[in-house]
């Protein structure tokens, strides 16, 4: 049933949308709804070819009147909330945030409240709803210990944009890593698979066979005497949790990763706490700090940078001016 708040897009087929599927050529022309939740418009009557319910499979006919009827995003049950995170670039189809480490992303079991997505919710007053619902798209993640760049879509079709570039890694992301150990070489490229740790359901690993491809490359930016480095890291794929478990795969782990690194803090010589200093990282040493991809309104490739959070800044003073074990 239709309403006066419905968004309503009439077409008349030309010789030239003829024998397209219903739903394919409706995801195209109206340029804000992705296919599968044209789909889901078409399974609720909501699309009419020729004043009557068709299928998304339907091949069409020049001369094919269609009629769609969208309506208007509906509320996330969620309250919206104040929350702090650093706002780098907003218009009105996406925002770019600088999320600070411990902050979850999503609402999950134990984070029912003050996530990203409820802080959105409070700072965007623009959202037109994805997948039907009005709320922020979120096209990727970062772990709630890992601090820098998010990209977030205000509608679908920036969330389709976005995630396909996402999917076809054309997306350009860099994180510094603060890591145990030196790498001999300068640069490398770790690809492996990924997978559920056979023994450790939560943890991913690398796996022999079946998992998923992770491509990982990183380049050594610093060294802090004999011990410790700083690594550029940019990950091709989007595997869960893959910078952490490649370069501890690589022997190197991140700083204050006490999942997949290793589980002590890392004190002065000898274990001793020198003159006060102690490296004392309270989670994993890694930000994303850089991030490129082609606007879906301009065409445009855009970049993006968050400079280094104040705890990261602080360690590398302190890896500065000492030398510490291993």
């Amino acid at each position: 049933m239709e309403h006066e708040s419905d968004k309503i897009f009439s077409f008349r087929i030309e010789k030239k949308d003829a024998d397209q599927r219903l739903d394919i050529f409706l995801s195209s022309p109206t340029q804000e709804l992705t296919r599968a939740r044209i789909q889901d418009l078409i399974k609720i009557g909501r699309v009419q070819v020729n004043d009557r319910s068709s299928k998304a499979s339907y091949r069409l006919k020049i001369g094919d009147h269609i009629r769609l009827s969208v309506p208007p995003a509906q509320a996330l049950q969620l309250e919206p909330e104040t929350i702090d995170f650093g706002l780098i670039y907003e218009d009105a189809s996406l925002i770019v945030l600088n999320k600070p480490a411990g902050l979850v992303v999503h609402p999950a079991p134990g984070h029912y409240s003050g996530t990203l997505v409820h802080g959105l919710l409070k700072h965007c007053g623009d959202l037109s709803g994805i997948g039907g619902i009005l709320r922020p798209g979120i096209v990727h993640r970062l772990d709630k210990d890992t601090s820098g760049l998010i990209v977030v879509a205000k509608n679908d079709r920036v969330h389709h944009w976005l995630s396909g570039q996402f999917a076809a890694g054309k997306v350009n992301k860099k994180y510094i890593a603060l890591i145990h150990g030196v790498p001999r070489e300068i640069k490398g490229k770790i690809d492996t698979q990924m997978g559920r740790h056979p023994k450790k359901r939560k943890e991913m690993s690398v796996v022999t066979s079946g998992g998923k491809q992770a491509v990982t490359f990183w380049e050594r930016v610093r060294t802090f005497g004999t011990h410790h480095a700083m690594l550029s890291v940019s990950p091709k794929t989007g595997r869960t949790h893959q910078i952490r478990v490649h370069l501890a795969h690589l022997g190197h782990p991140i700083l204050g990763d006490m999942v997949y690194g290793r589980r002590r803090e890392t004190r002065g010589k000898n274990g001793s706490q020198k003159k006060g200093h102690i490296i004392n990282a309270k989670r994993q040493m890694l930000h994303a700090g850089e991030m490129g991809f082609v606007h879906p309104d301009s065409r445009v490739y855009c970049e993006f940078r968050a400079p280094l959070p104040v705890d990261m800044s602080h360690i590398i003073s302190i890896l500065d001016t000492h030398d510490f074990i291993k």
